[in-house]
Order: C-alpha cells, then structure tokens, then sequence
C-alpha cells in the first residue's frame, strides 16, 4: 500500500462490539454528549402518584415524607438510569435464588421474570423511563415491577439491599462496557501498527528534550506508542479479574439471613464468584477507582500521541499531512489546517486525570459499609467511560490516514549532529573508555559547529586535528542506515528489530480484538 492511499480501519475491528448504543439488554448504552447512556429526562409523576408511594424506605418515618430540597439533592436517576439494563439482570438472577430458597413459588417466579424481561424491553425502547417521583434506579424499576404484579412485585426486596445492588450494577456496567472501550484501543493499536508499516523503511530524528538526539525508524517511534496503547490494554484486563466478584448477597452490610446463594447470583451474571466480605462487598469501590486511573493513564497516552501529531503537523516540523476528514479549518484564516482532534485528545487528559483525582479524594474519608457519598462515585466513572468512547474512534481515524513525508523526515534524520553517539561507541569498540570517548566526540561536535561543518564532511586531517583516536575508519558509523543497522539488539530501532515489533504488535492488537467480542455480562442482560 502507498503511503498516500492508507485504509481506514473501521472503529474496533472484526469482533469487536459496537460502541454502546441504546440501553438495551446485553448493550453497553450509548456515550452521547452527556454522558454513555444518557437516560431521558425523568418525567414528572402523574397525578396520584406521590414521593411515599415508590419510595424504598418509610415506616419510622411520619409526616409527608422528604423535604423537597432533600428530594432534590438524592436523586439520581438522571446519571444512573443507564445502570437500569445490569439492574434489571441483577433482579432476575435475584428472582431465581429467592425461589431456589423457597421464598417464591415457581409461578411466582415464572411470572416475576416474566414481568422483569417486558421491563428490560420498556426501558430498552424508551417507553418506561424514571418519573420525577423516583429517587434512583432502583426505585424506579421497583415501581415498574409493582405496576405490573402488584404486591407480589414486592417480594423482590427480600434479601437483597440498594448497597449491595448498586455495587453490583456498576461493576456490570463496567465489566461490559470494558469490552467495547478495550475494541476501541484495539483498533488505534491497529491503526498505528498498519502506518509504522506503511513507512517502516523510513528514517526521522530520535529527540530527547525535543532536540535532534539519534537517529531512529519512524516506525520505532510510532511502535512505542503502540506499546503504550497495548499495556493499557493489559492493565484493563487485569483490572477485569479483579473486577469479577460480585456483591450481591452482601446486603446492607452484614449478608442476609435468608439461605440464598450468592455463588449462583455471581454464576449467572458472569462473575467469578462472590464476594468473601459482605462489609467488603458494599465498600468497596477499589474496581471504580482503578477504572479510573487506567482511563487517565490511557489519557495521557492519547495526550502524548495528540502533542506529537500536533508538533509533527506543524509548518515548522512539516514531517507529516492530515487528512482534510480528519481536521478543521479556521473561521478567518482561510489557509489553516487545524489538528483540532489531537488538541482534543491533548485536553480532555485532564478531565480524566480530574475525575480520578475527585473520585479517589471521596473515598478516602469514608468509614466502611455504604455511606451516602458513594452516590458520587457513578458520574466519574460514567464521564470518563462516554469521553473515551467519543474520543478514540476520532483519534483512530487520525492516525489512520496520516501521510507522511519521508524526504523531510530523512533530510531531518542527521541534523543536530544525530550521529555524536554513533562516534563514541565506536571510539569503545576501538579500545577507548568511553568516558574519554565521549569527550572527544563532543570535541568533535564543538571542532564541526565552529566551522559550519557536519561530522561526515571532515576531511582525514580535521579528524586527526580532532583527535588521534579519530582515524579515517571513522566514516564508517558516519551514515544514518549504518547508525540504524547498529542498534539491533532488543528493543533498538534497527530494521529487523522493528519488524520483529510489527508482527507482534499486530497479532496483539488482534487478541486485543478478540477479547473485546466477548463480554462475560451479556448473556445475562
């Protein structure tokens, strides 16, 4: 393939979920502006249907229930609608322990999950949404589970509590919303292994403190980004396993004295088993606060790559074009090109960065069992996860159709006097310590800038001039293709080093892929 005629790979790749679209079981929901999954906005409750009536909690409580500065400040369903699909899966597999306990008949239960699968399909389509009278998710769904069964609706609660649902809820959503994010990587990485091929022949300036360093592949440099991208990859599925517990059965705090099974509940909604700690189960929120930190981490990855397209695409570097798809133009100056998807991916790693700070900086004052500030913890998690989604499919089809120019790139690789090190190491090879080879390598440089000169363009008796220890011989290190050819031990940025990398990167980003496609909560949503 030309490097002028690259392919754009589609978003995540063959197997790779779709990114999250409508609330619909086994479907992430959707990232939208506001957030992934951004539910309708509650409607306000009908006449006749009072706060006290779907309220979870009552009883000791007289009076015309909560203030409604308080109603205000509790509700949620704004944010955590979007946990209503995992919820739902939650109360059926709920359903079925309660039966296998003998607390519901098996009519009872036949029509309980009936009445929680016409539910799952309401919210699915729009047509059951949050009311103004519902407090959170949970209330809501308990509403419209009671509409349709009536008193029976309400044996649902028996054993279970908001702490350990909501728990629960959020792992499922990020357990399977992983999956799409992790297709979304998976196709950068592809797309930044298929351009290193496209100019794997190329050479371009090495830079430390973004100065001319050593020369280097550009395919070495685009590679090392790719790493990045595949340990982020590596971090999440690690981040999965410890994910995979689940808290149901814990309830409020002390687990239930009901004889229910909270291994089958773990079974059925595709976690490795249940929680050890009940104390622990509705606690922690380790697996939120470690989602957050590889969405940051994974951020500032995207900032890096974004400051380098940003610098490599400028008029002072000219090393690389954008597509005209893939960037703006100004509202005044008509020649500009703008690489305003960089910019973003440069920007928005503060928010992530924001909402780990915010997160972690909730938790650290709470005393153990549910506190009410965890409610906090859900917008963090959800903003991060929806600006990931949005972000990585733009910056992907950046990187996809980026040409280069390599007759810059290659007129730029010896510049700055690149190929200094290249000296001094053969200076060592020749017997010499290297602590008095790199003096007179620097010597050299100094000798070269005095005179307006670039190292390969001193005669035999400059070189002398120079040093002894400089004999002709010299010139042989003194060529960028020598200078890459050198650096073939692992890692270096030799030809057959990076093709080394090319093929593993490639077949990574495919497991990567892989993965992506199948997600342990789907079956039970």
């Amino acid at each position: 393939m030309s490097p002028a005629d690259p392919a754009v790979p589609t978003t995540a790749g063959p197997g790779t979920p779709a990114t999250p679209t409508a609330a619909g079981p086994g479907t992430p929901a959707t990232p939208t502006a506001a957030g992934p999954g951004t539910p309708a906005t509650p409607t306000a409750a009908g006449p006749g249907t009072p706060a006290t009536q779907t309220r979870l909690w009552g009883g000791r409580f007289g009076g015309g229930g909560p203030s409604g500065a308080l109603t205000a400040l509790s509700r949620s369903t704004h944010f955590d609608w979007q946990l209503a699909p995992y919820d739902l899966a939650g109360s059926r597999a709920h359903a079925r322990v309660l039966h296998r306990a003998g607390l519901l008949t098996g009519d009872e239960l036949e029509q309980m999950v009936g009445a929680l699968t016409e539910l799952s399909a309401e919210v699915a389509a729009g047509t059951f949404t949050a009311v103004e009278a519902d407090e959170d998710v949970h209330e809501a769904l308990e509403r419209g589970l009671t509409e349709k069964l009536g008193a029976l609706g309400g044996k649902l609660r028996a054993g279970r509590s908001r702490n350990d649902q909501i728990a629960t809820d959020l792992r499922l959503y990020l357990r399977h919303t992983v999956r799409a994010l992790v297709g979304e990587v998976a196709a950068l990485e592809a797309a930044l292994v298929g351009l290193a091929d496209r100019y794997r022949d190329v050479a371009a300036p090495g830079m430390t403190h973004l100065q001319h360093a050593q020369p280097v592949l550009i395919a070495h440099q685009l590679l090392a980004h790719a790493h990045a991208f595949a340990r982020d990859v590596d971090r999440l599925q690690d981040w999965d396993r410890r994910t995979a517990v689940s808290p149901y059965g814990s309830g409020a705090l002390a687990g239930s004295s009901l004889p229910l099974d909270p291994d089958a509940v773990a079974a059925e909604l595709g976690f490795d088993r249940a929680s050890d700690n009940s104390i622990d189960g509705v606690s922690d929120r380790d697996f939120a606060a470690e989602f957050c930190f590889a969405a940051a981490l994974l951020g500032v990855h995207l900032s890096r790559l974004g400051e380098e397209v940003v610098l490599w695409t400028s008029t002072e570097f000219g090393w690389a074009r954008l597509d005209d798809a893939w960037a703006t133009g100004s509202s005044i100056m008509p020649q500009k090109k703008n690489p305003d998807i960089a910019e973003l991916a440069r920007g928005k790693s503060g928010r992530f960065v924001g909402n780990l700070t915010g997160l972690l900086t909730m938790l650290k004052g709470l005393p153990l069992a549910y506190d009410r500030d965890l409610q906090e913890d859900k917008e963090s998690v959800f903003d991060s996860m929806q600006q990931l989604l949005l972000l990585l499919p733009a910056v992907t089809g950046m990187v996809a159709t980026l040409t280069l120019r390599p007759e810059v790139l290659e007129a730029a690789a010896p510049q700055g006097f690149a190929l200094a090190t290249d000296v001094a190491e053969w200076l060592v090879r020749q017997g010499v310590p290297f602590r008095s080879a790199h003096e007179i390598s620097g010597s050299m440089v100094a000798y070269c800038e005095q005179r307006g000169l670039e190292l390969d363009e001193l005669s035999d008796a400059q070189l002398a001039e120079v040093a002894p220890e400089l004999t002709p011989d010299v010139r042989t290190v003194l060529s960028v293709p020598g200078a890459l050819a050198a650096r073939r031990a692992r890692g270096g940025t030799a030809p057959e080093r990076v093709a080394e990398q090319l093929a593993s990167l490639g077949e990574l980003a495919r497991a990567h892929t892989a993965w992506a496609s199948s997600s342990p909560v789907a079956a039970a949503l």
